[in-house]
């Protein structure tokens, strides 16, 4: 009875996750329906978080800050504490210069998603929770992705870059191309 009492328990209080092998299905190359605030695929979300049916929050405006738009998306656990797993970020203020700061600093470079854009995506060194991020710059629009909580056993860092690859040419407008004037080829490519 204590040891039925003891796994009965352990179930509920999410352990059983522990137990579970990691769904180690690459992410879709292709961005498909459902999505989340627009333009993120929700199937991409699920597989990297491991998160079902999440609670979403947030919304892009592609039409603000002249045209470059701006907003963010935040993916949370249902159950328990609401613990946001996952952040999108769009903002009119990126800088090339940080990007090439963080590929010096050892980031692996983002190949070129979107023409004229230069980025970076890594796992931190001592991850603790499976964490990882990417961030894209190009003229003056920067988009992150923020992997708060990845999923135990999964490439947690090719995931964020394959999520870059599929939002990224929807939500880098053409406003933010630079100008023909501009460098022409970043370092990091």
């Amino acid at each position: 009875m204590t040891v039925a009492l003891a796994c009965t328990l352990a179930i509920s209080t999410g352990c059983q996750s522990e137990e579970r092998p990691a769904d180690r299905t690459p992410l879709p190359t292709v961005a498909a329906p459902p999505y989340i605030c627009d333009h993120i695929p929700l199937h991409a979300v699920e597989l990297m978080t491991g998160v079902r049916n999440p609670l979403v929050r947030g919304y892009f405006d592609l039409s603000i800050a002249e045209g470059l738009g701006a907003g963010s998306c935040a993916v949370y656990q249902r159950d328990g504490e609401r613990l946001k797993v996952l952040l999108i970020d769009l903002t009119p203020g990126g800088y090339a210069e940080e990007v090439e700061e963080t590929l010096n600093d050892g980031a692996s470079p983002l190949p070129e998603i979107v023409p004229g854009g230069i980025g970076y995506y890594f796992t931190p060194v001592k991850s603790k929770n499976n964490d990882a991020y990417a961030l894209l710059v190009r003229g003056k629009a920067e988009l992150s992705v923020q992997l708060e909580y990845g999923v135990k056993g999964r490439d947690n860092a090719a995931d964020v870059l394959a999520l870059m690859k599929l939002i990224a040419p929807k939500l880098i407008t053409p406003a933010s191309a630079p100008s023909p004037s501009a460098s022409a080829t970043p370092k990091g490519k």
